[in-house]
């Protein structure tokens, strides 16, 4: 058996562990804040040694800024992909606003939040998390733009993406202390229709049923 096959599987059990660590970080995160996610709590719930986890990940800022950037790229990633089975229309627009609203709601959200707070009084923690988020922002932002199937380049648009995600996120906010999805899911409605309208005359092609440029 020669070197190049018996390293294969060593490779494969280094990336499925290293993909534990970064799920069970995001996990521990969201439910534990910063204080409690050490390496050593992640690396239990992720069922890997400490000493693994820290060949991998030698501080907890190495390891909770990798599983913030692996997951949200993940997740970017999962919804590019539900761009051909997006309805037309009205409904497509709808349909990102509720993708959109999953984002801002769900563990990662959670997880991004408590190491922004923390970030905020470590500075060391923070000249790492702000290029972090700048990257996450840049890359959520484009496949946005790409759900809604507009082009960017008309006037307004970039801007009334951005709000439409700066609203998401402090909708997302609200619901945190309390279960605030019935007065977060009006608005969003109202809003889904409002950017609907402000969107028709940037519909790239005819996937939208838009009327023709």
């Amino acid at each position: 058996m020669s070197t190049d096959t018996l390293r294969e599987p060593q490779q494969d059990r280094s990336r499925a562990t290293r993909k534990r660590l970064l799920e069970a970080a995001i996990e521990c995160l969201a439910s534990l804040g910063w204080a409690g996610t050490t390496v050593a709590v992640v690396a239990e719930r992720a069922g890997v040694s400490r000493g693994a986890a820290q060949h991998h990940f030698p501080t907890r800022e190495d390891l909770v800024t990798a599983a913030v950037e692996y997951v949200s790229d993940e997740r970017t990633a999962q919804l590019r992909e539900r761009v051909n089975d997006l309805p037309t229309g009205p409904a497509r627009t709808q349909a990102v606003i509720d993708l959109i609203d999953h984002m801002y709601t769900g563990p990662l959200f959670r997880a991004a939040l408590q190491l922004w707070v923390a970030a905020a009084s470590d500075e060391q923690l923070r000249a790492r998390v702000v290029p972090l988020e700048a990257h996450v922002g840049r890359e959520v932002h484009r496949v946005v733009v790409e759900l809604l199937d507009v082009d960017e380049k008309v006037a307004g648009v970039r801007e009334i993406v951005q709000s439409t995600l700066d609203m998401a996120r402090g909708l997302g906010l609200a619901n945190l202390l309390t279960d605030d999805s019935m007065r977060r899911r009006r608005i969003l409605n109202v809003w889904a229709g409002m950017l609907d309208a402000a969107l028709a005359n940037a519909r790239i092609g005819g996937r939208t049923g838009g009327p023709p440029s």
